[in-house]
């Protein structure tokens, strides 16, 4: 809430307090920085006074994260051959086993790797006669030894043509006994869901194994049960990250929902512009919370320290001074006397605030209501 709102919400009470004062003797006028109350106005003032007490700080370091698929369970699925998209058989948010058909490719490139394995076997057959009547007529002394060692070789590289053909043809995962021999399934390398989809009937579409330069992407199949979130350190605090801490994660699309995580990697290398490392969380996103490109809110629980603190309500700012509201004993009619006081504030988490310097353990300070001692005091 801002300190106007506080204001206007608390303005009751303050009118309140300012009638009190209107009935204070006229001839007694607190000094500046301090404000008198009796029981009733600070009863009135709904004033909470608390004891300043040294507590385990857990401290946070919070900075900006952005949610990315694990690259273990994601594929950019793109077709190996050249052609023209016939059926598209995934949709969007479909999930699909491993090896699931996707679309079904016309290409000449599936004939075209068939022809090449069927025409390779064949080479590697008349190679292999050649072979072996050349080593039966080097036996009986009846040819020379280079055509041997030549049929030799031409036999070795005909056998090399043969896996290179069945290995391409394996790469297409198609076979020569297949009856079809135009039409490509492009096939799911991994369990998981169509995330993304560019594939469309009649698509025309440029093969991995061709020269094209740009090959279009045609599926995005993912998993996004467990994701990775990625923050930036800035140099001042590598120190306060290490793998295995602890993370909270919140976003905007469910601000009233907590995720966590775990740090598993800090970069030992620093942008060169931004001069920050990057490091990255594993988390559990079963209830696919958590969106690849999703901007995110990371909170690493830092260290723990035990410090002197009050609750940050207890801290008002006035220019560049901290203030807080001590109470001072009574004054000479009976009325509690609060003190405004200027402290030295260290890091805060979960509502609390270490004190540097300026409150001593046990002195009690206004822990909710100081805006209107603030606004009432000379």
């Amino acid at each position: 809430m801002s300190r106007a709102a506080a204001v206007l919400a608390l303005l009751p009470a303050l009118v309140g307090l300012a009638a009190c004062r209107k009935a204070e003797p006229a001839d007694v006028t607190p000094p500046p920085g301090e404000t008198w109350l009796t029981d009733a106005q600070i009863q009135g003032a709904r004033l909470h006074i608390e004891p300043v007490e040294s507590r385990l700080l857990a401290l946070h370091l919070v900075t900006a994260g952005r949610v990315a698929f694990d690259e273990g369970r994601v594929a950019h699925v793109f077709s190996p051959v050249s052609g023209r998209v016939t059926r598209v058989l995934a949709a969007f948010g479909q999930r699909v086993a491993q090896g699931a058909p996707l679309a079904v490719i016309e290409s000449p490139d599936l004939g075209s790797a068939r022809s090449d394995l069927i025409k390779a076997r064949s080479d590697l057959a008349a190679a292999e006669r050649e072979f072996d009547r050349q080593k039966e007529l080097l036996a009986h002394q009846a040819s020379a030894e280079r055509d041997y060692e030549a049929a030799q070789n031409a036999a070795a590289k005909a056998r090399a043509e043969v896996e290179r053909a069945q290995k391409r043809l394996d790469m297409l995962h198609a076979s020569e006994s297949d009856g079809d021999i135009q039409h490509f399934a492009l096939r799911s390398p991994i369990a998981g869901e169509v995330i993304n989809r560019t594939a469309t009937v009649g698509l025309e579409v440029q093969g991995m194994l061709s020269s094209a330069n740009v090959v279009a992407e045609l599926f995005t199949v993912g998993d996004i049960d467990r994701v990775w979130v990625w923050g930036d350190l800035y140099e001042r605090d590598l120190a306060r990250v290490r793998p295995g801490q602890s993370v909270r994660i919140s976003s905007v699309a469910y601000p009233d929902r907590q995720i966590t995580g775990a740090v598993d990697f800090v970069s030992d290398a620093l942008d060169k512009d931004t001069h920050t490392a990057r490091f990255r969380c594993v988390v559990a996103n079963r209830d696919h919370l958590l969106k690849p490109e999703m901007y995110v809110t990371l909170s690493l629980e830092a260290e723990r320290q035990q410090a002197l603190a009050v609750p940050s309500s207890a801290v008002l700012r006035s220019g560049e001074r901290h203030l807080v509201f001590v109470r001072d004993g009574k004054t000479e009619d009976g009325r509690v006397r609060f003190r405004e006081r200027s402290v030295e504030l260290g890091e805060g988490d979960d509502g609390w605030i270490a004190v540097k310097s300026g409150l001593e353990s046990g002195e009690s300070v206004v822990v909710a209501g100081s805006i209107l001692l603030s606004g009432s005091g000379s």
